[in-house]
Order: structure tokens, then sequence, then C-alpha cells
């Protein structure tokens, strides 16, 4: 494997404001997932991708560089991570190495650590084409989620004949901490393209995702259970 870690951190933000830089605790968050990935690879194999000066400064204050700066039209609230992907291949491929392994770590994941990316790495070969983390999702379509019929009358989202919800199928939630994906697969295809995808199970804790002031108060609550279990593993 040629791995490439591309962690994704542009200036905007509409639900928390500059919260790539924003101090969760005692750090800014970008810092809690560029230390998960220095857990597991060398700093020549992970890319930070933004357009804004400041987390220029924040990761090279880390004594990390950052390889380029992201086209404007790249770091827009309507730019794809698929499209942020591939700006980044096509510059590592033209000027430093050729990757045949992305990684995808999300900065707004605070609590995914190494040993996660360890263990999703082993799961991911040649058979499939991506893997995603997740975690065992509490909204089971077969059983509490709805959607509205054509009369204005809520139905169960996925038929079924379940009376109990412990008897409904597993369903999982993407949780948005680790894509890895294979170069030559996202080159042809978009993510919502890929077909043969395997999963990778997550705590609750550790797939929390902030994307809104109620996640980041969540995040806060629970960073001394994090640093519990972090010392309980050293």
């Amino acid at each position: 494997m040629i791995p490439l870690v591309i962690i994704p951190a542009r200036a905007g933000s509409k639900g928390v404001p500059r919260k790539n830089i924003k101090c969760l605790a005692n750090k800014p968050l970008i810092q809690y997932t560029i230390e998960a990935a220095r857990e597991v690879f060398s700093d020549k194999e992970i890319c930070v991708s933004t357009d804004d000066i400041e987390i220029v400064k924040l990761v090279e204050n880390l004594e990390m560089k950052v390889p380029f700066f992201r086209p404007k039209e790249l770091a827009t609230d309507t730019a794809s991570s698929y499209e942020v992907l591939l700006h980044a291949i096509d510059y590592y491929e033209k000027n430093i190495f050729v990757p045949d392994t992305i990684i995808l770590l999300q900065p707004t994941s605070p609590y995914r650590r190494g040993v996660h990316i360890k263990e999703a790495l082993k799961l991911f070969d040649s058979n499939c084409e991506m893997l995603v983390s997740v975690k065992e999702t509490k909204a089971n379509p077969y059983y509490t989620l709805r959607e509205e019929n054509k009369k204005g009358f809520l139905e169960i989202s996925k038929k079924s004949t379940f009376t109990r919800r412990q008897d409904c199928p597993k369903v999982y939630e993407v949780n948005g901490a680790i894509y890895i994906i294979d170069v030559l697969t996202l080159k042809k295809k978009s993510l919502s393209k890929i077909r043969k995808v395997r999963k990778y199970i997550m705590d609750e804790l550790s797939s929390i995702d902030i994307d809104t002031q109620f996640d980041w108060k969540i995040a806060e609550f629970m960073k001394k259970e994090f640093e519990r279990k972090i010392n309980q593993t050293s």
C-alpha cells in the first residue's frame, strides 16, 4: 500500500465558525486529527488540504508542511469532497509520489484515534473499493424512521413485519471519521457511486462528529471521558 492521508480543512464553516482552528479544551480541533494521523503515518504521507493561511500557520507550528494552497473554487460550500480528493491526488502524482490508497480523515472527528485508523486499515483489502467508519444507529428505518406519503401521513420508512426493535436488522450510520479508498476506483467514480464498501464499526464516543454548536457542546462535555479512555489504553 502506498497511502496518502488527506485532511480537508477549509476556512469557511457555518455551523461552528472557524471550527477547524477553534480550541476544543486545550487544542485546536484540527490538531486532534493530525495527532491521530501521525500515530500511524509519516508526515510525508499526510496532506492538509486548506485555503486558510491561519490553518497553514497552525499546521506549520506543529512542524508539518502544507504542500499546497487549495484553490478558492474548491473551498466553497458547494465544492465536493470528491473534487478536493482528486485535486490532492493530482498534485501528489505530479510533484511528490503516486499513491494507490487514500485515507480521508475529516477534522470534525476529534475522538477518532490512531488505533481506530490501524484497525480500519486491517479490514481494507483488494476485495473492496472503499472502507467507511460507522456506528450502529438508533434510528432504525425498519422501526423508528417514518416517511410522509402522498396523502400527508407517516409510514414506516422501510416496510417490515417486525414488532420489536431488537428483531430488526442492524443498520449502520456513516460517522465521517475514516474513509479508506482505492485511488483507481476514485478516479473512475465519485464516492456515492462506489459499491464495494466495507464497514469499520466505532463506538459512540469515538464517532462524535462536530457540525453544529450543539455537537461542539457534546464534544466538550465528553472530553474527560475521551482522556480517561486514552489513559486506560496507554
